[in-house]
């Protein structure tokens, strides 16, 4: 789908490059990230360029390089971190070790108050440093916008050109001042219209389904998740009743969810499938305790299964699947295609089983901006508010083997968890919540009887997108009810602990 006006990111591995698209996204800015080395056709809607920062030093033999020679002169351009370093490196100027650790917050200092980048950012203001390297002389043509206590370079700009450079990192939270940098930049340098917005996609984007789609069967993988269920009203809006979507029920979900989320669906117009078939899930399972392993043989079950079905309509042209822009990132990395993409991600192997072309409508959004697409084309809050849930579902939070008797259980304890949540106005405050059922029994006493029971985990965290996470401070009161409540409600369960692990080191889910 063409956009009238974007920005490019390039990447150069790091950590906050999607940060700064969606800080860009927030100001109703389209904006698309790409490896430094895939360099797209820079046309007349391509309104700026932003350069990432990185983890290479732009003093390594091997560290990126980018051809700036069709951007420079031509296209605005902001440098950050390693952006601004390999700026400075590559024209004239030079970059040496810091002989003062350079990390963390510092107050800036700006300079040159005619710079239209600093404009409105007060003197002092907070910004994050992060690297091992400084600019120790500017390139030619460049002059200093601002400094540091520590950093003479933090900010440069180059006359002549609109092509600026930041030593720190405006995109982070940390930086105080970040979003107003970033706006002067896109808004006042670029000239970008700052339009963007929920509306405008709903409108272009079901505008280029119809186009796309024409009268065409389109089947889709429902699993009553935010971005799947967010593509389906799309895709309803486009082309109605020629969206056929099927929910599996693969024995592995929340207590009650597959009533639930056939419920939820039922006054949405939506013309969706319920399939139950949580048999053919748990027996291959049997006897298998390896992460990896149990996703391969749910993912390869679901395909056979929605395969199944989806051959019972006929003439189905295209395979819909809920793919974010996260998701497209990952998979054109710096690096390459990562090799640990896990293999539940949408519904990997059915477009080459089922030979159908794929519409991918979320493609081009993160997590947030799902939501908001989906306020805006009305879907209930209780869906768009609902907590992330693993494609494996109970799969891989039954640490080790699965067994019906174990998912009973983890169904058990989880719902007393989350309607705990619910109950205490708790649930919105959490990004995601789940209970894991641990591998390992503990004596415990029950009256005069001595057991030797499962424990189970509990795990609250807060985040954005998921790809950082703070462990959440629930009060103690709660937990020492949900753990009463588990421990004499739930046959098999004599024990209760509390994950408060951040991500990272930890990851969210505990496989």
């Amino acid at each position: 789908m063409a956009m009238a006006e974007k920005i490019i990111i390039f990447d150069f591995g790091s950590q906050y490059t999607q940060l700064i698209g969606r800080r860009l996204r927030e100001l109703n800015v389209y904006c698309e990230i790409y490896p430094y080395h895939h360099v797209p056709a820079l046309d007349e809607s391509v309104k700026g360029v932003i350069l990432s920062g990185s983890p290479f030093s732009v003093r390594d033999g091997n560290a990126p390089h980018i051809d700036l020679s069709a951007i420079r002169g031509h296209i605005p351009l902001l440098a950050v971190c390693y952006g601004a370093q390999y700026l400075a490196q590559y024209s004239g100027g030079e970059v040496l070790p810091s002989k003062t650790r350079e990390y963390g917050r510092a107050l800036l200092h700006v300079k040159d108050r005619n710079t239209v980048l600093l404009a409105g950012v007060a003197d002092n203001s907070q910004v994050w440093m992060s690297h091992g390297d400084t600019i120790s002389a500017l390139p030619r043509h460049a002059k200093i916008i601002a400094s540091t206590a520590d950093v003479e370079n933090a900010a440069y700009a180059v006359e002549n050109e609109q092509t600026y450079a930041l030593q720190f990192h405006p995109e982070v939270y940390h930086t105080t001042e970040g979003q107003k940098i970033l706006e002067n930049f896109v808004r006042q340098i670029c000239g970008c219209r700052c339009d963007w917005t929920p509306d405008a996609f709903v409108e272009s984007t079901v505008a280029a389904l119809k186009a796309q789609l024409g009268n065409d069967k389109v089947v889709l993988g429902l699993s009553g998740g935010v971005d799947s269920s967010v593509a389906a009203v799309l895709l309803h809006k486009a082309i109605g009743q020629n969206l056929y979507c099927i929910f599996v029920d693969n024995g592995l979900l929340r207590k009650n969810e597959y009533e639930q989320v056939l419920e939820s669906y039922r006054d949405m117009g939506l013309n969706v499938i319920g399939v139950r078939a949580g048999s053919e899930f748990l027996s291959p399972l049997a006897g298998v305790s390896e992460p990896e392993h149990k996703r391969k043989i749910i993912g390869r079950a679901f395909v056979e299964i929605f395969d199944r079905e989806a051959h019972r309509i006929e003439d189905v042209k295209w395979l819909a699947q809920g793919t974010i822009y996260p998701d497209v990132i990952e998979s054109v990395s710096v690096n390459g295609p990562s090799a640990t993409i896990k293999s539940h991600h949408n519904v990997g192997g059915l477009p080459e089983r089922m030979h159908l072309k794929i519409v991918e409508p979320l493609r081009m959004l993160f997590k947030d901006e799902v939501r908001r697409v989906g306020k805006t084309l009305g879907i209930k809050p209780e869906l768009l508010g609902r907590h992330p849930f693993p494609g494996p579902g109970f799969g891989i939070r039954v640490l080790g083997e699965v067994s019906a008797e174990k998912v009973r259980i983890l169904q058990d304890a989880d719902a007393i968890f989350v309607d705990g949540l619910k109950r205490e106005g708790l649930y919105d405050k959490v990004w995601q919540a789940a209970a894991i059922l641990l591998p390992v029994q503990s004596v415990g006493v029950m009256g005069d009887e001595r057991t030797y029971e499962y424990a189970i985990a509990l795990r609250a965290v807060t985040s954005t997108d998921g790809m950082t996470a703070d462990w959440v401070h629930l009060p103690y009161e709660f937990l020492a009810n949900i753990s009463n409540d588990i421990i004499n409600k739930v046959k098999g369960v004599n024990r209760v602990v509390y994950d408060i692990s951040s991500k990272p080191p930890a990851t969210i889910e505990w496989e």
